[in-house]
């Protein structure tokens, strides 16, 4: 199964972990890190996290097949799909569709008091 894991994680944890992998030549598994848990929740709302959901493990898909899945208006579904495109969360493919090559997702972050 081709799992991605989305976290919280500082920069330097990131850029360790590319060096670690880098220097040892063995490939890490997919992760898509997010500096904050208040950055993570602004990108993943609810509906971009629907969106997610319903193209885990679906292959590519135009943003009107998107929108007839989520059941929503194909404007608004367009711009969530910007916005998880920049945070690169999803993908374009040649002809234009959009993909998330995932089929399944773990996310995993940790709340500490302050």
């Amino acid at each position: 199964m081709n799992t991605v894991t989305i976290d919280v994680r500082t920069l330097e944890d990131s850029l360790a972990d590319f060096v670690n992998a880098w220097k040892s030549g063995e490939t890490s598994d997919p992760r898509i890190s997010f500096a904050s848990d208040e950055l993570l929740w602004k990108t993943l709302t609810m509906k971009r996290w629907g969106i997610i959901k319903r193209m885990t493990g679906a292959g590519p898909l135009s943003i009107r097949e998107i929108a007839r899945r989520v059941n929503r208006d194909v404007k608004a579904v367009h711009n969530d799909v910007k916005v998880l495109l920049d945070a690169g969360l999803l993908s374009k493919t040649e002809n234009g569709k959009v993909v998330f090559p995932y089929d399944a997702v773990h996310v995993d972050f940790l709340l500490k008091a302050a």
